[in-house]
């Protein structure tokens, strides 16, 4: 009897991967490189991009660097994001090893509510502080009639630093928590019986175990900082304040006349710095392996009893949440339904719905509406499937550039979402195809995609990896293709993590405004823009109004995706 070796049937498209692969590759690399050719060009550009005549030349960089002015720009930065670093670092890593290592009662709905911050944008949150902390803040002017002046100033770097620390937090939170639940018991029991007291042992053994989230989130933490543009904007500038966000926006949009030569030095010194950052956090890390703890064997490390401590760590974290996160929040609501909120008149005296009439019956302000939602909808999915396809390729994949197309699909980390923008309105200028998407929303769809090609590949890789090669190969032996094998059989398969991207993506191009500064027109406004033109304005009541719906529609989404998909966003 003969025994035949089954042989895999030729690929049914000859070809069709390799043009597949070195397309998807190839957009990547246009998408990534759009907006960053033509600020790299107009910072050595003697001229404008759309005059078309300059000349290279360093002029530029030297009347930056030159200028008292923009020294002090970069101080002011380099502070604003060392105080938010501090304070986001330490109430992030507090809060990990209480709620993932004691036996504080309502641990789950604790870090449920302290990650809250990440679902709403900058600007929703500091409105919110504006409203209840600023000089005649509810809470603020509650405080002064007892006693005689609040403790705090918002219009500080310092201030200012409270509130971007407290949305930061949150990612700090995320990162640690997880390593505190993960690290291997053996080592915390060998510090006791060498006589070390639980609360001993969990600082000399389990803390530093922490150094690689803790650096990851730092480094993440100070980038943040220097791309804020909300916070910096409306609460520096009313005080003198001035940072490379608000520099790129007051000399770009703000200008008279806009010096774009600056304006791309400042934005290419800021994308230096950030991806500098980026580069130091890698390196950091490079050699993290040696912290691992958790071998073969799984454990999960005992929980530290708090003792008599129980109830009053509880109560300090609840305070820390209802005054940092609940207390702005409900400021926002309440100044949406009132024509103006104080404590010196009785809140059902000002109780109006005229702020919710004048967003409804307004064009341009239902129009942002409808524009955010549809860029969340569909540039949200177009973006899940466009990265699912690029982590394919990446992990799933002969292709020989595979971790150059990595690189550059996590590259925009380090790009702001201020820098996309001016990037994506140059490139409209400098590549003339772009510039059929002036005045319309794909523009906007195109630079969040890009902005957050990180997130979703961060998010895609992971359900890929867990998935084995013997799929591919069974897939192969039978005749398909990769294009095949990655459409009918890999998709189908990491469809859960389709829905988690999406949900992510989703809640990221919702909130997202600072990319759409410089590239929104009419008929292409977003919330984000809307929100930030009515604050500057001073219109308090509409700004109140539309937050409160953005928060509304952003928490129904999120805990709507948790139910029917069982998609937790950042859980």
């Amino acid at each position: 009897m003969s025994m035949t070796t089954a042989t895999p049937a030729p690929a049914l498209v000859p070809g069709r991967d390799g043009v597949a692969q070195w397309g998807i590759a190839a957009l990547t690399l246009a998408l990534v490189a759009a907006p960053l050719i033509p600020i790299l060009y107009q910072s050595f550009s003697d001229r404008p991009l759309y005059d078309g005549s300059g000349n290279l030349s360093l002029d530029n960089y030297v009347k930056l660097f030159g200028s008292a002015q923009f020294m002090r720009v970069i101080w002011n930065t380099l502070l604003l994001g060392a105080f938010t670093t501090i304070i986001g670092t330490v109430v992030g890593v507090v809060a990990a090893i209480v709620i993932g290592r004691t036996n504080m009662p309502f641990k789950a709905a604790i870090g449920e509510v302290l990650i809250w911050p990440l679902y709403i944008s900058h600007l929703v949150l500091g409105f919110g502080f504006s409203v209840m902390y600023g000089p005649s803040g509810y809470i603020t002017l509650s405080l002064a009639s007892i006693l005689g002046d609040a403790p705090w100033d918002l219009y500080t770097i310092h201030g200012m630093a409270i509130i971007c620390g407290i949305a930061q937090a949150p990612i700090t939170y995320l990162f640690c928590v997880a390593s505190t639940q993960a690290a291997d018991p053996s080592l915390e029991d060998a510090a006791r019986i060498s006589g070390a007291s639980p609360f001993r042992a969990l600082w000399s053994i389990s803390i530093p175990l922490l150094r690689p989230a803790i650096v990851y989130a730092v480094i993440l933490n100070f980038t943040v900082a220097l791309e804020l543009l909300a916070i910096p904007l409306l609460f520096g500038r009313p005080a003198g304040l001035e940072f490379l966000t608000t520099y790129l926006y007051e000399h770009g949009i703000d200008a008279a006349t806009p010096d774009y030569g600056l304006v791309g030095a400042a934005a290419a010194l800021l994308l230096a710095i950030v991806s500098f950052l980026l580069w130091l956090q890698a390196r950091l890390l490079r050699d993290s392996g040696r912290f691992v703890t958790l071998g073969g064997k799984a454990a999960r490390p005992r929980v530290l009893s708090l003792g008599v401590w129980r109830w009053p760590v509880f109560f300090g974290m609840a305070f820390y949440l209802v005054a940092a996160v609940g207390i702005p929040l409900i400021g926002v609501t309440m100044r949406a339904f009132t024509s103006f909120l104080t404590p010196l008149l009785p809140f059902w005296e000002v109780l109006t719905l005229d702020h919710f009439i004048l967003i409804f019956s307004y064009p341009a302000y239902i129009r942002s509406i409808l524009n955010t939602i549809g860029i969340a909808v569909f540039g949200g999915a177009l973006c899940t499937l466009f990265v699912a396809m690029v982590a394919i390729i990446v992990h799933r994949s002969d292709f020989k550039h595979g971790r150059a197309l990595e690189f550059i699909a996590t590259y925009p980390r380090a790009v702001p979402g201020l820098v996309a923008g001016i990037g994506f309105l140059w490139a409209m200028l400098l590549f003339p195809p772009l510039g059929l998407l002036h005045n319309t929303i794909w523009i906007l769809v195109l630079a969040y995609i890009m902005r957050y090609l990180p997130t979703g590949f961060g998010a895609m890789s992971p359900m890929l990896l867990q998935i084995g090669r013997e799929l591919d190969r069974a897939s192969r032996t039978v005749g398909a293709d990769w294009w095949t094998t990655a459409t009918r059989i890999l998709l189908p398969l990491i469809k859960p993590a389709l829905f988690s991207t999406f949900a992510i993506l989703f809640v990221a191009f919702f909130r997202e405004y600072s990319a759409a500064v410089f590239l929104i027109s009419p008929g292409a406004e977003v919330i984000g823009t809307m929100l930030l033109s009515f604050w500057i304005q001073g219109d308090a009541g509409p700004v109140a109004a539309l937050a409160a719906f953005q928060v509304l529609l952003t928490f129904a989404f999120v805990y709507g995706a948790r139910h029917l998909l069982g998609v937790k966003i950042y859980g």
